[in-house]
Order: C-alpha cells, then sequence, then structure tokens
C-alpha cells in the first residue's frame, strides 16, 4: 500500500466516529452509502420466514438465466448493529450475477434493541427452513457472510452441529469475527498492527461487541466467539478470506487452522492490499474479482 492511501486512511480513522453515542446516525450513514437500484437483470422478491413471536424479512435475488441454481444464503456485515436487505442491495445483486447463483440475504434483528443471541436465532431459523426442506438439497445451500456476517455463519454452523437439526454443508466466512479481545492483549498481531489507521478500528470493535452482549459472560460463548470453541469436529467445508490490513485477519485465519486441524476440509486465502469491507467495491477492483475468481472455484470444486 503506497504512502499516500496510507495516510489517508490514517487520517480518515483518526476522528472515529462514535456508534455508542449515535448509533442511528451512524446506521442512516450505512443505510445511505450503500444503497443502489437493482439492476434490471435479476429478479428479486421479498417473502418472510415465520419464527416463534415474529417474522424474519428476506430477498431472495435470482440469476434470470438460471431459476434452478443452487443457493447462498447470505448474511450481513455491520458489527451486529447496523446493515440491512437494503443497504445489501447492491453486494447481493453483484453476488448472484457473478456466481450464478440464487441470494437469500436475510434481514436478521438488530443489536443493541435485540442483543444476543437473537440475531443469530434469526439466521439459524432461517438456514433451517432451506436446509431441512424436503424439496432442497442441503449440498445445494451454502453459507456465506461478511465480518459480522460471517460471525454469525460460523456459530450457525456450530450451533447447527450441536442441536443436530439440519446439516451445513458449506460455509463461506469473508473477513469474519471470530473471537472476543480487542484490546492490546490480544494474542494477534493483525489487532495490534491495523487495529488503529485502517478505517475498522480495535476501539469500534469493542464497542460493537459491547452493544452486541446481552450480559459480560456471553463474551465467552463459542456462539459469540467461535474461536472459543472447544469441539471444530463436524464442520461444514470452509472458505475464509481475509483482508491484508484488517484487525480481523489473524483471528479468521487461525479459525481456518482450528477447523483443518480437526479433520474438516478448509480453504485460507489472505487477499493482499486489502482492508475490511474490500467486498462491498464494485466487482471491477482487482481485489474483489480476485475474491469471486476464489468463491466461484470453491462453489463449483468443492463438493
Amino acid at each position: 500500500m503506497n504512502k499516500v492511501v496510507r495516510a489517508a486512511l490514517k487520517a480518515l480513522s483518526y476522528n472515529e466516529y462514535d456508534i455508542k453515542e449515535n448509533l442511528q446516525g451512524y446506521r442512516n450513514f450505512v443505510n445511505l452509502t450503500r444503497r443502489q437500484i437493482l439492476k434490471p437483470s435479476l429478479k428479486t422478491y421479498d417473502f418472510q420466514i415465520s419464527s416463534k413471536n415474529h417474522n424474519i424479512p428476506v430477498r431472495v435475488y435470482s440469476p434470470e438465466a438460471n431459476f434452478d441454481c443452487p443457493l447462498l444464503l447470505f448474511f450481513h456485515g455491520g458489527g451486529w448493529v447496523a446493515g440491512s436487505i437494503e443497504s445489501y442491495n447492491k453486494i447481493c445483486t453483484n453476488m448472484a450475477r457473478l456466481t450464478n447463483h440464487k441470494v437469500v440475504s436475510v434481514d436478521y434483528r438488530l443489536a443493541p434493541e435485540n442483543p444476543f443471541p437473537a440475531g443469530l436465532e434469526d439466521c439459524y431459523e432461517t438456514a433451517k427452513a432451506f436446509i431441512a426442506n424436503d424439496e432442497i438439497n442441503d449440498k445445494e445451500v451454502t453459507l456465506i457472510g461478511d465480518s459480522a456476517g460471517g460471525n454469525l455463519a460460523a456459530a450457525l454452523s456450530l450451533l447447527a452441529r450441536d442441536r443436530k437439526e439440519f446439516k451445513v454443508d458449506k460455509q463461506i466466512l469473508i473477513y469474519p469475527s471470530t473471537y472476543n479481545d480487542y484490546t492490546e492483549n490480544s494474542p494477534f498481531k493483525s489487532v495490534i498492527e491495523n487495529g488503529t489507521d485502517y478505517l475498522l478500528t480495535s476501539k469500534r470493535i469493542r464497542d460493537y461487541m459491547d452493544l452486541y452482549k446481552t450480559k459480560e459472560d456471553d463474551i465467552y460463548s463459542p456462539y459469540f466467539a467461535p474461536l472459543l470453541s472447544r469441539d471444530f469436529t463436524k464442520q461444514p467445508k470452509t472458505l475464509i478470506i481475509t483482508a491484508e490490513y484488517d484487525p480481523l485477519r489473524d483471528e479468521g485465519e487461525e479459525y481456518g487452522r482450528k477447523l483443518r486441524e480437526a479433520g474438516n476440509y478448509v480453504e485460507i486465502y489472505r487477499i493482499k492490499d486489502a482492508l475490511h469491507g474490500f467486498f462491498a467495491l464494485p466487482p471491477k477492483f482487482p481485489q474483489v474479482k480476485l475474491c469471486y475468481d476464489i468463491i466461484n472455484r470453491f462453489l463449483c470444486e468443492v463438493n
């Protein structure tokens, strides 16, 4: 990364937005900056998954040329406190078009109004509705999520194994959050090296976690921080993609190693010169193009 870009990122990261003081303002900013009108090459429709005491909104993005294609069940990022179907329209549109898969985007409940494990349970119920459906082959459903969404996908796979209600065949974790310590005591070098100057800071991650948790002990749950699991066996075939200049880089890669050591099939890729959040950039960016090349190879070749 050249010096000019590095200096600009450092300046942008210095006056950090306080999400605890103005969460709604932060949500509005996320929604505004990521809105995009859908391209006409895709068909979309909205419906709801019935849960215990509420409904979970989802949006389906379907490549027009392939109605019977496999399905990507997508959980958006946003630190568990922001993001929505609307703010991820652009990303899901590109995802469906570039992978030739149907994409189902899940509008799970956000913290702090609905703290841990509410969002995770929404993702679980949605996955169960699709994977446990007799009309759908579970091998045609892949979990995918970025950042906090990657955390939710990983936690969901652990939860599915433990509850034994359905089996997840594949998961794609894009720069996932998997741990619970973003202080100077973190065991991961990337938290120290990348935690102040690259837009997503260690302080912001700590704020996200404070808003997400219901009680202090939550941060020690493997469903909150999957890397804390004592059992990494019987997990899906997994693709993990990390970004070079991301505080979450090392913990994501370590999660992949833990899964691999437990006997699971795992691929781990680090995207050079990439920041956290790069997946939201237009597909013409080389880092995004490479990311989709890796994803498509995993989807097509790993059975």
